[in-house]
């Protein structure tokens, strides 16, 4: 291969890339955690190297010129070989010491890690770990986390996968809440309270509809995508929720509901990327959380 060819620089590739992925330069910047301009400024640098126009403006977005559009997939090899590189770089560092991220749901971040976190740093000091809270499944293979905690078995065949024990939820409200709803005893009493759920609900009424508890839209008339936010609403004494029963029993404004639902327990899992499984750094991790949530 003539390297001497290969003239452009992989950063303005990435820009690119990242760009046409994302339609924007702002989203893109987002995305990279760059300021718009510094990346402007390389996808520019990048069509003088190559001397072509890659981008359109279309509104308030960009669009690939068929040039940029014969050129998307070449870059996005490359970017797929650099996250492999990378992979395979942290799998075989052999020190205890540096940076794991570790992804988990808003709910298991918040009330379940942090204790986690303290008690892995006491015995690692040389350790950084940093927590992504997400109610989406993160993307291990793309680098958004080492480490993630899953409601799900995941089915990839290249992911180190371990099953670290059952998460129980029940729901709580308060009992103030409970009074003015005629303390529900059976779950046929709820079909009229008010649940504190996400702006989009059909996958939880569909699992109460399994159990016999008929609810709709109108029961839903306070509504966050923010699981803390619910759980906010909730201890203030305006509906009820759902919530893992080490962070309701936990809380004294509140109370659980004497109604007991068996879709609402599960397994957990431990899950990190198989090229990871050589480095030391993320494999004490990975079992150091592994046992604290086994336990």
């Amino acid at each position: 291969m003539d390297w001497r060819a290969v003239k452009f620089d992989w950063n303005r590739a990435r820009a690119f890339l990242v760009t046409a992925e994302q339609g924007s330069l702002s989203a893109a910047a987002k995305a990279l955690a760059v300021a718009q301009p510094t990346l402007g400024r390389q996808v520019a640098a990048l069509e003088r190297e190559l001397g072509l126009k890659l981008f359109e403006r279309r509104g308030r977005g960009l669009v690939l010129t068929p040039s940029g559009a014969a050129l998307v997939d070449h870059v996005r090899a490359m970017g797929e070989a650099a996250g492999r590189l990378s992979l395979a770089a942290a799998g075989r560092a052999d020190d205890i010491q540096g940076s794991v991220r570790v992804s988990a749901s808003e709910v298991m971040a918040t009330y379940r890690l942090p204790e986690i976190v303290a008690a892995l740093g006491q015995q690692f000091p040389a350790l950084s770990v940093s927590i992504v809270a997400s109610n989406t499944a993160s993307d291990l293979k793309g680098r958004e986390a080492d480490i993630a905690i899953r409601l799900f078995e995941p089915t990839q065949p290249d992911l180190i996968v371990k099953r670290v024990g059952e998460l129980v939820a029940h729901f709580y409200a308060t009992p103030s809440y409970l009074k003015s709803i005629g303390n529900p005893s059976r779950l046929a009493d709820l079909q009229h309270a008010r649940f504190i759920g996400a702006e989009a609900n059909d996958g939880f009424i569909a699992l109460m509809k399994a159990e016999g508890l008929h609810l709709s839209a109108p029961n839903f008339t306070l509504t966050s995508d923010s699981r803390i936010v619910q759980w906010e609403m909730v201890k203030r004494g305006l509906g009820i929720t759902v919530m893992p029963d080490f962070v309701g029993d936990a809380e004294p404004r509140v109370q659980r509901l004497g109604v007991s639902v068996d879709r609402l327990r599960g397994p957990m899992w431990l899950v990190a990327h198989g090229e990871l499984r050589g480095s030391r750094r993320i494999r004490t991790v990975f079992d150091f959380i592994a046992q604290a949530l086994a336990s």
